[in-house]
């Protein structure tokens, strides 16, 4: 008999994935120049030429050196950029024993969640949150508990934090700069949770390991800096991709950092070898891993995620969206004109504009634009978004 878990997903899709395969489709048959498509966060400039120069050099090279199994723990000499990596950039004092290489965020995720956590016990997070929260904790055997929004300016929504954070809870799943409302969680908000979280485990007697999900923290608008959730909270594991900084994703690559002051830091990356044996992961590929080695301190040019934010933020407010303004990532997170976002974003089709409902963001009544295209088809869109409003909600 198949499993019946699995069998029952087939049934609730990502709606991101459909939408981006509807777009497709129509691609197909108008010219995909003519869809504009907001919704799968597909990175859209080149990654770095010293990527492809060092992915290059290393096929170049005596197979051997880069064909063999790496070990369960991940290469060394890459564990060991990394720590350094981020010991200048953030002030850390990781070593290689702390750094642990994934299948990008989700890997390091899955990893993460398994280490910290036995099934059964609550994981929480906080509204609006990416989708594939619900599969990486159940997956495990938790129980993934959702703080509602603050939708004043998504930052936490303390009150309710403090509500849901009981006995049960092992771990914290936060995402900043955030998918899908673009918002980075301020230095404030970053300390009062590392406040909470103390007083939590000594009131409970236990850890409660924070898991930092950072794909985007190399995007931020505005100039601002990025707030580092293991420098204020010991029991934090760091969760990376290089996805979306080296425009990665198909190369699934990432990390775990595990912070060396957290309960245990020594055991967990050998712990999570042990995780990869028990679910097939057996570590990214070798040449992937020694190649971001050799660019930790480069990017993709990401500015044109910045122009892209700031032409639709103008437009959207303008047209009377309510909205607030991305500190970060490639995502605005507008409130739909209407209470039904599904409808709303299904009305949108017929004007060639492919949004995403925000109801599996844990948001109901919003959506998310995933701006990671052209900024010239930015800039085209504005049309069909200006007819799709004033044909059918009245806004001129």
């Amino acid at each position: 008999m198949i499993n019946v878990q699995y069998k029952q997903m087939l049934g609730a899709k990502s709606v991101i994935r459909e939408l981006s395969e509807y777009a497709t489709k129509r691609g197909a048959e108008i010219g995909y120049e003519n869809v504009y498509d907001y919704s799968l966060g597909n990175p859209s400039v080149p990654c770095p030429d010293g990527y492809t120069k060092a992915i290059v050099e290393l096929h170049k090279k005596n197979p051997m050196d880069i064909h063999g199994y790496s070990p369960s723990t991940t290469l060394p000499s890459v564990r060991e950029a990394v720590a350094d990596s981020l010991n200048k950039r953030f002030g850390m004092d990781y070593k290689m024993d702390h750094i642990f290489m994934t299948s990008g965020a989700a890997g390091a995720l899955s990893h993460a969640l398994r280490a910290v956590t036995k099934p059964g016990d609550k994981v929480l997070t906080f509204a609006p949150f990416f989708p594939e929260y619900n599969p990486y904790v159940s997956g495990c055997g938790d129980e993934l508990v959702v703080v509602p929004a603050n939708t004043k300016d998504f930052q936490i929504n303390i009150d309710a934090f403090k509500e849901l954070l009981t006995e049960d809870v092992m771990a914290v799943l936060i995402n900043t700069p955030n998918n899908p409302s673009g918002v980075v969680y301020s230095k404030e908000t970053i300390e009062t949770l590392a406040d909470i979280l103390r007083e939590a485990q000594d009131k409970y007697g236990h850890d409660i390991f924070l898991i930092s999900d950072e794909p985007y923290r190399e995007i931020l608008f505005d100039g601002q800096t990025y707030t580092y959730p293991s420098k204020y909270y010991d029991n934090t594991l760091s969760c990376y991709s290089f996805s979306k900084s080296l425009s990665l994703p198909g190369e699934r690559i990432g990390y775990v950092a595990v912070n060396p002051r957290a309960t245990d830091a020594d055991l967990l990356v050998p712990m999570m070898a042990q995780i990869s044996r028990g679910t097939g992961h057996n570590c990214p590929a070798s040449s992937v891993q020694l190649a971001v080695a050799e660019v930790l301190e480069e990017t993709s040019d990401l500015s044109v995620y910045e122009t892209n934010m700031n032409i639709l933020y103008d437009e959207l407010v303008k047209l009377g969206f309510e909205v607030v303004r991305p500190g970060g990532t490639f995502y605005i997170f507008p409130k739909a004109l209407e209470e039904d976002a599904v409808a709303f974003c299904k009305k949108a089709l017929k004007y060639d504009l492919i949004l995403v409902p925000a109801d599996s963001f844990g948001v109901p009544g919003y959506f998310r634009m995933a701006y990671c295209i052209d900024t010239n088809k930015v800039k085209r869109s504005l049309d069909a978004l200006r007819k799709f409003v004033s044909e059918e909600y009245g806004i001129n």
